[in-house]
């Protein structure tokens, strides 16, 4: 978490100066997104938990659907810190496993909405790297922990 506070106030003081190197954008059905996801047609996703897990107890006249997130490694287990980031606070939420995420939900969603245009070599290696950096990701958190 201070290595991503720390990242962003990096950027936020470098200005125009980072603004012209920086060109990474992840979007929904790609690796390396999190956030909500619509499970629409896809295949019934693989929970963390098997019941929502609410922060703070929403207003009674709310009944929103539960939102399903993926979310990156920890933070189901440290949520009341990091639900603000997702304005999931007050809602019941159900997260989603990384696994399920990359090896069923990306390929379905990259079927029913991106197309082929996404199977050119250059998005496998992105595709590759990230997986990378989640392993590093989820082994930097579990030393934390223990």
């Amino acid at each position: 978490m201070h290595r991503l506070v720390l990242a962003t106030a990096l950027l936020l003081s470098g200005g125009a100066a980072w603004a012209d190197h920086i060109g990474l954008s992840v979007t929904l059905g790609e690796p390396g997104f999190y956030g909500q996801i619509n499970i629409g047609s896809a295949p019934p996703p693989q929970l963390i938990y098997s019941q929502p897990v609410l922060v703070q107890p929403a207003p009674e006249w709310v009944s929103a659907p539960p939102l399903y997130l993926h979310v990156p490694a920890g933070y189901e287990r440290h949520w009341r810190e990091h639900c603000g980031e997702y304005n999931a606070c007050g809602r019941r939420v159900f997260f989603v496993r990384h696994d399920w995420y990359q090896n069923v939900y990306v390929p379905h969603y990259q079927r029913e909405h991106v197309g082929e245009h996404r199977e050119h070599a250059e998005w496998r290696e992105h595709a590759r790297e990230h997986e990378d950096h989640e392993r590093n990701r989820a082994r930097d958190h579990e030393e934390r922990d223990h």
